[in-house]
């Protein structure tokens, strides 16, 4: 067999994928098969069969330790949070690079650093709070490379942290903390104090000095910001710690604690801890007659379970840290999931959020989740169970009793478990995309895309693409479009978000890990919306969520809509620059860099904002003048010849840290925001447009949204082919050629 026959000869976005992310130099499609089966031949046929992945990492760093590479495959991990002391806040930035270097993604937890205002006893006299040392995080993400793309990481913090509304209110800066996703530990205490509108008292005490920083608030009003953020910038996401704690096999083992969760929340793992992925394709287990093969997914889940686990010893050497390989070896995580499921209910003719769909799941959930217990038992049975394993405190769990089956609980009576933590529901964008099925537990997002092709004569044109189970279900009744498919053909955009929940809901029941979950609503989603969504989450048992609003200032959606010729009225032909009239609105702002002082002047149509002339000049200190002039002479080109601020301002933003600013900024505390000079100037030009637009030009942001398809072009748009991306299952992917952020 070779790859074609695999994915189909007319599926080029599938094989473009698999040679560009799990191909090998030039192996051939059997020998990636041998090399990444281990030579199992069980393992091979279900790959074969489309019936079984395993993650990202395994596809594509199996076997390669071989060659020298330093890799790992675990997909993601969670590091030690930092404790409140200077050289630990470092030392995780430092564990951070190390592990992207290697292909891995990060979770850190900043619960334990000092709130803002805090004494401390060094020459600064006051800490400058968790919330402050985000950005160190963030810029150690986007500085290490990852072939070709950088790392990625959650964030979070205890809802009960003085610094709580700071972190909420983060990423409201669009240049602030932009490579990580955030997320709030949110408790039951909390919950219900938003429930009964009470107050809540957020309180943090330093163990150094023994001083106790407490701070009383609305418990409604925060989650009412959060809720707000959330619709308006798509975070932070909320991580219900309390369901996540006890609702798992380690939740009566004492000496086991969470310390966070991976970048997409799928997998709350403890310090050090990290997690191998693999996810089962439910499309492929449907018969003829449409009744669902149990039997046959009993034999996947077993297989499954037994490769992950193969995995997991083969890569125990191999992860970064010291820290991780002793997590992994004590507690053995795996994360077996799902994708597929939209497509399996589509195959059934079952409608997604409905009764039906939700019974089966339900059945589908618990027997996966039996039959995954078993196996491991089975295997502790064989070769041990995990080193920390304490049987009776795992059979006494809710998680454990709501999901095993009589010969599953003798059985882990009698051996213990293999694994800690086995089951999950990661993104699976790439992996879906590829063999062209549904991701995770999410209902397909649209039944059609466009897509854009240039055509011979160096023109753009459009085309209309089914979502796969579309164009199949079309082709084999012979419908003339998708406005004749049934009412079982549920996307994104019509699933009514209670459905959603639900649909999550019952997954959660069987699940002991957590499930990477993003509920896509459409531009006209209130914020009151918003609120009862995350209240109805919690009160249905999830364990975390996050939604997205169509058009949100994060905006990075892909439209459903046509493609308007109207809107090619107005953008420039390529080499065309704009002609700047006298009529200009300057400003000025003076900036402090490491070299010394920089004056930045900009000049603004006072019709439209726009951004037209830009002028640097140094100080009396420091800096290269003709660097400047350059500099300036370079941005005013860019902004006459079509491109927007924020464009702009991202390409200085990602300039990376100037060592000359970073001593200055350690020493002196008087240099401007941002890590070297062409990211102070953005930030400056910036922050000098948003005067233009609110005082000028009388901007009111809530009649048209400001810049929103502009911030940060390379998260509203591919990376690798320039088309929309969406947002799915907690992660974001390009439908256009496959590009996933999470793989």
């Amino acid at each position: 067999m070779n790859v074609e026959q695999w994915l189909g000869n007319d599926n080029t976005l599938g094989i473009d994928i698999w040679k560009k992310k799990y191909q090998y130099e030039n192996e051939t499609f059997e020998e990636w098969l041998d090399r990444v089966s281990g030579r199992d031949e069980e393992v091979k046929d279900l790959i074969k069969q489309k019936k079984f992945l395993f993650g990202g990492r395994i596809l594509a760093n199996r076997g390669l330790e071989k060659t020298g590479r330093k890799i790992t495959m675990s997909n993601c991990y969670v590091i030690s949070p930092p404790e409140d002391n200077i050289e630990s806040i470092y030392e995780v930035a430092s564990k951070l690079a190390r592990t992207y270097s290697y292909g891995g993604g990060c979770g850190i937890d900043i619960s334990k650093l000092s709130p803002k205002g805090a004494k401390i006893n060094n020459a600064a006299k006051a800490t400058s709070g968790a919330v402050s040392f985000m950005d160190t995080y963030s810029q150690v993400t986007d500085q290490i490379g990852q072939e070709g793309r950088r790392g990625a990481l959650m964030i979070s913090i205890d809802c009960h942290h003085p610094d709580l509304e700071d972190f909420i209110d983060i990423k409201t800066d669009l240049n602030k903390v932009t490579k990580a996703n955030i997320s709030v530990r949110v408790t039951n205490d909390f919950m219900n104090a938003v429930k009964n509108n009470e107050d809540f008292t957020l309180s943090f005490t330093r163990n150094e000095t023994g001083e106790k920083i407490e701070k009383v608030v609305n418990a409604r009003e925060i989650f009412e910001k959060l809720t707000k953020n959330n619709w308006d910038f798509a975070e932070p996401g909320c991580l219900f710690w309390d369901r996540i704690c006890n609702y798992n096999l380690l939740a009566n083992t004492k000496e086991f604690e969470y310390a966070g969760v991976n970048p997409c929340a799928e997998e709350p793992l403890p310090a050090g801890g990290s997690c191998l992925l693999g996810s089962i394709n439910l499309s492929e287990f449907v018969n003829e007659d449409k009744t669902f093969n149990y039997d046959d997914l009993k034999h996947t889940v077993k297989i499954a379970v037994h490769a992950l686990n193969d995995v997991l010893d083969e890569g125990l050497p191999l992860h970064p840290l010291e820290e991780q390989r002793k997590s992994v070896r004590d507690w053995r995580q795996i994360g077996l999931g799902i994708m597929g499921l939209a497509d399996m209910l589509i195959k059934m003719e079952i409608t997604y959020g409905s009764p039906e769909s939700i019974t089966l799941c339900d059945q589908i959930g618990a027997f996966i989740a039996d039959t995954a217990m078993r196996q491991s038992a089975r295997l502790a049975k064989e070769h041990g169970s995990f080193p920390k394993c304490n049987k009776f405190e795992i059979t006494s769990t809710d998680f454990f009793n709501q999901n095993a089956e009589k010969k599953t609980k003798e059985l882990t009576i009698e051996y213990g478990l293999r694994n800690s933590q086995l089951l999950t529901i990661a993104p699976t964008g790439t992996l879906s995309t590829m063999i062209r099925v549904s991701g995770g537990i999410e209902p397909i997002f649209a039944n059609s895309y466009e897509r854009k092709t240039e055509s011979l004569h160096g023109e753009d044109v459009y085309y209309k693409v089914y979502t796969p189970i579309v164009d199949q279900y079309i082709k084999q009744h012979n419908l003339v479009n998708e406005s004749e498919l049934p009412n079982f053909f549920v996307t994104a955009q019509n699933l009514n978000y209670k459905s959603r929940i639900e649909m999550q809901s019952v997954w959660q029941k069987h699940i002991d890990a957590s499930i990477s979950s993003t509920v896509n609503v459409p531009n006209n989603f209130t914020i009151d919306e918003v609120f009862d969504l995350y209240v109805l989450a919690w009160e249905k048992g999830l364990k975390g969520v996050t939604i997205y609003r169509d058009g949100c200032k994060r905006s990075g959606i892909l439209s459903i809509h046509g493609h308007d010729e109207n809107d090619d009225e107005n953008i420039l032909k390529r080499g065309d620059v704009i002609h700047v009239q006298d009529n200009l609105i300057g400003l000025k702002r003076k900036l402090m860099t490491g070299c010394g002082s920089l004056h930045c002047t900009a000049f603004f149509d006072p019709a439209t904002g726009d951004l037209m002339e830009t002028y640097l000049s140094k100080g009396s200190t420091g800096g290269c003048l003709n660097s400047l002039t350059g500099l300036s002479r370079m941005i005013s080109l860019a902004s006459r010849g079509g491109l927007k601020i924020h464009q702009i301002v991202d390409q200085l933003d990602s300039c990376g840290v100037c060592p000359s600013y970073a001593v200055r900024t350690a020493t002196k505390h008087d240099t401007s925001s941002g890590a070297c000079c062409p990211s102070a100037i953005g930030r400056a030009i910036l922050d000098m447009h948003k005067q233009i637009m609110n005082n000028v030009i009388n901007y009111d942001p809530s009649i048209e949204q400001y810049d929103k398809q502009d911030y940060n072009n390379n998260e509203c748009k591919c990376p690798e082919c320039g088309e929309p991306i969406i947002q799915e299952g907690g992660c974001v992917l390009c439908r256009n050629c496959g590009w996933s952020k999470c793989n």
